[in-house]
């Protein structure tokens, strides 16, 4: 095969191996409060929203507020076919802005892991 044939598979065989693995991870697809939304009532739950089903045992997140307090959540389930993660709030979110840091396994085993933030207004 000439050189430029072997380089040019070569490349495209390592775009479709890259492109396969980026697309096996749980990735943030939705996520109520939305990121950097602003709402006006404290919710009392959270819904992140993944592209692959995912492993309970495995995946949580914590919520910080103002002054990086932590801030009181229950115990974490899944729903819609175990790709959204949902957090009941325990405590009622006073005016300011919160970060949500999440990780989860998907069920292929792969890791991911971030966070957003929102603010309940006034």
């Amino acid at each position: 095969m000439p050189p430029m044939k072997t380089l040019f598979l070569a490349t495209a065989v390592t775009i479709l191996a890259l492109t396969e693995q980026a697309l096996a991870h749980a990735h943030l697809k939705t996520a109520t409060p939305a990121a950097d939304s602003t709402i006006k009532q404290s919710p009392s739950v959270l819904d992140l929203g993944f592209t692959e089903s995912l492993n309970l045992k495995f995946s949580a997140a914590t919520v910080t507020g103002p002054g990086r307090k932590a801030i009181k959540i229950g115990t974490a389930a899944l729903a819609e076919g175990d790709k959204t993660l949902t957090i009941p709030v325990s405590d009622t979110l006073a005016p300011g802005k919160y970060t949500v840091k999440w990780h989860v396994l998907s069920t292929d085993g792969h890791k991911t892991n971030g966070s957003y933030s929102f603010t309940v207004a006034p």
